[in-house]
């Protein structure tokens, strides 16, 4: 049925409407009666019978309170019922998938006008539905998740399967061979970092960091081991279910007694003949609580080993308490005495430092394409509100001490752009082998720098908003958000200072002997 046409106001009619339980207001051209809506205002009925708003245009007050989502709720399009004579609405819903046209919203390669040497018109055709789904399909989930804690539906990693989005995050390769990828917007044969990169930017654009990692993080660094390393038996087994959403699988490494330190686990493996009795607990295992595989980490008589181990008799998983949500299944694992085949060993018994370290690699990038995705989008939200908010009669921008502020956030993620996609582009021209040899180090310190950049730039949003950035809704609940977890990406994949050495000690094992000053 179509929707009955809204009638038009003069001024002058509107004007008339602003006395206690007969108030309507206009924001952005449309005109809302609130006289029965005024008792339920959340900040108090006395505000909208204010004579600043009632029977007049309220648009700079509503938006200096506001975020533009909220007009877009039914219970308040409900309130509008009309529009002003001769004019017309400036500000626009969104449209899924539509670029940002507020300066260094978006990166370069996708800002009108620029260009850029790593993306093809394919790239861009691929970010353009890419961003659609996440925008449609599971921002809202995220939110919804962000806030009680659960686990992503199964609803949505279903979707994520069907599309193939979950294999893609795990870069190009065979995993790939014979798939239909976001329904056919790239060949297998054609998709490379560059279009992954784009799924994680994607997916932390619409998705807290808690978020970010419950959408099966655990999956993107837990099963490359498993691709690479399983046996042909226990890769049938395990793989397709996983990338079809069907099983769940996380990464077992780190445990109380030993984070960074890999060598120092304690979670043991012996052997019993066919069978490897494993003991010991991990702690911090993102996606753990849900977990049907962990990737695990274990001591043997002949060195470290990888052992896939399936949920069952003897493993046991509780949740940690973090300072972001739930929703990340963030959980303590116990293996106690638990029977795991010797076949389900990956890689060779006692080099699996060779396995998990060429795991790293790919998940400390990860972190480093949704991190500067996420302060981007904060560059972004301290631009619009700078611009909006007014003070002492003026926008905050001129206030030279927020643009300073603004100025030093846009360097940041711009640096951490251009340096990701210089190594993206040499991950393209790299095998794994060569990855592993030449990109540990720079990709070390890129991380490193990426987590900085993004801790200092959610100290810079939080004195831009001010008392707003304190609060978990309203305006500043993304710079909330991201000021509370922007840390977990200085912690996860690798401390901070622990990649800044290893990218230092790679450096100088390469020094020629003959350099001198």
């Amino acid at each position: 049925m179509a929707s009955k046409a809204l009638k038009e106001y003069t001024w002058e009619e509107i004007n008339q409407h602003n006395k206690e339980n007969d108030v309507w207001i206009v924001i952005d051209a449309k005109v809302f009666d609130v006289s029965k809506f005024a008792n339920l205002h959340p900040g108090g009925a006395n505000v909208l019978w204010a004579d600043s708003v009632a029977g007049k245009d309220a648009t700079e007050v509503f938006f200096g309170l506001h975020r533009h989502e909220v007009l877009l709720r039914p219970q308040y399009k409900r309130l509008q019922i009309g529009t002003v004579q001769g004019q017309t609405e400036q500000i626009k819903a969104p449209i899924p998938g539509e670029l940002s046209r507020v300066p260094y919203g978006e990166p370069t390669w996708l800002s009108q006008g620029y260009f850029s040497p790593y993306y093809s018109d394919n790239h861009r055709k691929f970010q353009t539905v890419v961003r659609e789904f996440f925008t449609t399909v599971v921002q809202p989930e995220a939110a919804k998740c962000e806030d009680n804690g659960k686990k992503i539906s199964q609803e949505v990693v279903d979707k994520m399967a069907e599309t193939n989005i979950i294999a893609m995050r795990l870069g190009p390769g065979k995993h790939l061979k014979g798939r239909t990828l976001m329904g056919g917007a790239v060949k297998p044969e054609e998709f490379d970092y560059f279009h992954e990169a784009i799924i994680h930017a994607e997916l932390a654009r619409v998705s807290s960091r808690a978020a970010v990692d419950g959408l099966l993080a655990g999956l993107v660094i837990a099963l490359p081991p498993v691709l690479n390393y399983a046996s042909p038996e226990l890769y049938e087994k395990v793989v397709p279910d996983a990338l079809a959403g069907k099983k769940y699988i996380a990464l077992a490494i780190s445990e109380a007694f030993a984070g960074s330190d890999v060598g120092g686990l304690q979670t043991t493996a012996t052997r019993d003949g066919d069978y490897w009795i494993v003991t010991g607990t991990k702690k911090w295992i993102t996606n753990g609580t849900f977990a049907d595989y962990f990737t695990t980490g274990c001591k043997t008589e002949t060195g470290f080993t990888v052992i896939l181990i399936e949920r069952g008799p003897g493993v046991s998983t509780k949740p940690i308490k973090t300072a972001y949500s739930s929703v990340a299944g963030t959980a303590y694992v116990t293996f106690d005495k638990v029977r795991v085949p010797v076949s389900n060993t990956l890689g060779k018994i006692g080099a699996g430092m060779s396995v998990i370290l060429s795991n790293f690699n790919h998940e400390r990038w990860m972190v480093c394409a949704t991190s500067i995705s996420a302060q981007r989008l904060i560059v972004e939200e301290s631009l619009k509100w700078s611009t909006q908010r007014i003070v002492f009669g003026k926008p905050l921008t001129n206030q030279a001490v927020i643009r300073a502020k603004l100025a030093s956030m846009i360097s940041r993620v711009e640096s951490c752009q251009n340096w990701f996609e210089s190594i993206t582009y040499q991950m393209n021209k790299m095998s794994y082998a060569q990855q592993s040899d030449k990109l540990a180090g720079p990709i070390g310190l890129h991380k490193q720098y990426v987590s900085k950049a993004g801790r200092e730039t959610a100290e810079d949003a939080t004195q831009v908003f001010g008392g707003r950035a304190l609060t978990v809704t309203g305006m500043g609940k993304y710079i909330e958000n991201y000021h509370r977890t922007s840390g977990f990406d200085a912690i996860l994949a690798g401390a901070e200072d622990v990649l800044g050495d290893l990218g230092v000690r790679q450096a100088l094992k390469k020094m020629p002997r003959d350099a001198r000053l």
